[in-house]
C-alpha cells in the first residue's frame, strides 16, 4: 500500500475552509484515525474505494453511512440514473416517477394513504414535525433515539445538555437554537415505557417520535404501548425507518412488528446513494402538509425517484434483506469466535444488517482506534459498526476475518502488555461531537 498523503493533506486543508471539515459528522476523519484516514476518494465500486493516491480499500465499516444498501455504484441503479439525466433531471413540469414511488410505497406500507418526498433523512423528520403538528396544533414532543440536525430535536438540549446523550451520539451542542424552544422536546429510552408515561403527565405532548428498532428488540409489548399511549391523548405517532427502513424487510421493519405509526420517514438505503427521502402517512395527517408551508425546489428533481424505485425493485428480485442478514450474521459469529480465542471481552449487538461490537475495556476508545488503524493497513476501512450491503460476499467476509484474527491478536497483546498507547500512530479518534480545531 502507496503511503496515505492526500487524503490527510486535503482534509487539513478543508478544516480551515469547511467549518467542521465535512458536512457529515460521520465522515470526520477524526471519528476514525486522526492524522492517518484517507479521508477522500478518487473512485468506488461494490465495496471498494480508491483514495486519493490510488490505494484500494475493501469498505467494512458504514458503506456511505448506510446508503449504499446495494453496493457502490450499482450497475442497475447507475444506468436507470443515467437515463434520467440524459432525459433532463429538472424542468418546469413535474417527473411522473413520483407518482410511481409513491403508489409502490403506499402498496408495501397499506396503513397509508399519501406520501411527500424530501431528499434527506434531516428533512424529513422535520417535515413529519410539521405536519404532526399542524395536524394536532400542539408544540410539544416526545422522542425517543437519533432524529437529525434540526432545530425542533437539538432544543431537547437546551434545558438539559445530557438530555440527547443515549440516543446514538453525545455531546450535541444546541447553540443557535432558539432558547424559546425550551422544554418543546422530551426524550425517553427505548423499551422504556415508563419513562413516557412520566412525560404525558407533565406535558401537553401532541407528537411522538421514534426508531421503531435500531440495536434492540422491543420488549413487553414496548411498541404496542406506545401505540395505545399515542391514541389514548391524541397524538401523532412517527416512526423513523431512517436507519432501519429496507434493511430486515422490503420497507418499514414496524411490519414485522405488526405495529403502525400515523407517519413514517424513509431515506438512507432506499436510493443507494442518491439524495431521496419519503415522508408517508395517513390522509387525514398528511393533508394538514397543505395548511402549512412545506416546499423546496430540489424535492422535485428526478434522480433521487428514479434511483430509489430502481434500488428498491433490485432488494425485491435479490432478495436483499434476507443476504445482508445472512452476511452480518456471519460477521458477528465471526467477532465472537475471534475475541473468545485472545481473550478480549466484547459485546456483538444486531440487527445483523447493522452489527457491531464493543470492547469491554477502560481503553475502548483507544482500543477501536488501534482496531481501526490496524485494519487499514491491511487494506480495510473499518471501524466497529459494518453496515452490510448486497455486495459483501462470503469471499469478503472470510478475507476480513482473517485480518480481524491478526488485529485482535496484537489488541490482546497490548492489553496484557498495556502498550495499548505506544502501538497508536496518532491521536484517539472522537466519540462524540467535538469542536475542530
Amino acid at each position: 500500500m502507496k503511503k496515505i498523503n492526500s487524503g490527510v493533506k486535503f482534509w487539513n486543508k478543508a478544516k480551515k475552509i469547511i467549518p467542521g471539515g465535512s458536512q457529515l459528522l460521520s465522515k470526520r476523519s477524526e471519528m476514525f484515525l486522526p492524522n492517518q484516514w484517507p479521508s477522500y476518494y478518487k473512485k468506488a465500486k461494490g465495496i471498494e474505494i480508491w483514495d486519493l493516491d490510488g490505494n484500494k480499500f475493501i469498505d467494512m465499516s458504514y458503506m456511505g453511512v448506510g446508503s449504499c444498501i446495494l453496493g457502490y455504484a450499482d450497475k442497475n441503479v447507475n444506468k436507470k440514473v443515467k437515463e434520467t439525466v440524459d432525459a433532463g433531471n429538472m424542468t418546469t413540469l413535474n417527473s411522473p416517477e413520483e407518482i410511481e414511488l409513491a403508489e409502490f410505497l403506499i402498496k408495501m406500507h397499506p396503513w397509508a394513504d399519501n406520501v411527500r418526498y424530501a431528499r434527506t433523512g434531516g428533512e424529513a423528520a422535520s417535515i413529519a414535525i410539521r405536519i404532526a403538528r399542524a395536524y394536532t396544533g400542539k408544540s410539544k414532543v416526545a422522542f425517543c433515539g437519533y432524529h437529525g440536525w434540526h432545530d425542533w430535536y437539538l432544543s431537547s438540549n437546551l434545558s438539559n445538555k445530557k438530555n440527547l446523550i443515549g440516543h446514538l451520539l453525545p455531546g450535541l451542542n444546541p447553540r443557535g437554537v432558539p432558547k424559546e424552544l425550551i422544554n418543546t422536546a422530551f426524550p425517553f429510552h427505548y423499551n422504556k415505557i415508563g419513562e413516557l408515561e412520566n412525560i404525558i403527565k407533565k406535558h401537553d405532548i401532541g407528537v411522538i417520535i421514534m426508531e421503531p428498532s435500531r440495536h434492540q428488540e422491543p420488549e413487553d409489548n414496548f411498541l404496542e404501548k406506545v401505540r395505545g399511549i399515542s391514541n389514548r391523548i391524541g397524538a401523532v405517532l412517527i416512526f423513523d425507518e431512517i436507519s432501519s427502513g429496507f434493511r430486515r424487510n422490503i420497507g418499514g421493519v414496524h411490519l414485522l412488528y405488526k405495529v403502525n405509526p400515523d407517519i413514517a420517514i424513509f431515506g438512507k438505503a432506499m436510493s443507494n446513494g442518491y439524495p431521496m427521502s419519503a415522508v408517508i402517512g395517513k390522509k387525514k395527517i398528511m393533508q394538514a402538509a397543505q395548511d402549512s408551508f412545506i416546499s423546496s425546489t430540489y424535492w422535485t428533481e428526478r434522480i433521487g425517484p428514479a434511483a430509489a424505485l430502481a434500488t428498491i425493485k433490485k432488494m425485491q428480485s435479490k432478495k436483499v434483506p434476507k443476504h445482508i442478514d445472512f452476511i452480518g450474521k456471519n460477521i458477528g459469529i465471526g467477532w465472537k469466535k475471534i475475541a473468545k480465542k485472545y481473550n478480549l471481552d466484547i459485546n456483538v449487538d444486531g440487527p445483523n444488517p447493522l452489527i457491531n461490537f464493543t470492547f469491554n475495556h477502560k481503553d475502548s476508545q483507544k482500543i477501536k482506534t488501534l482496531f481501526t488503524q490496524e485494519m487499514l493497513k491491511r487494506g480495510f476501512l473499518a471501524t466497529t459498526t459494518v453496515y452490510v450491503c448486497y455486495s459483501h460476499k462470503k469471499e469478503h467476509i472470510k478475507k476480513y476475518l482473517k485480518s480481524v484474527d491478526e488485529v485482535f491478536n496484537i489488541i490482546s497483546q497490548a492489553t496484557i502488555k498495556n502498550k495499548i498507547d505506544s502501538l497508536l500512530e496518532g491521536p484517539v479518534a472522537h466519540s462524540g461531537f467535538q469542536r475542530l480545531t
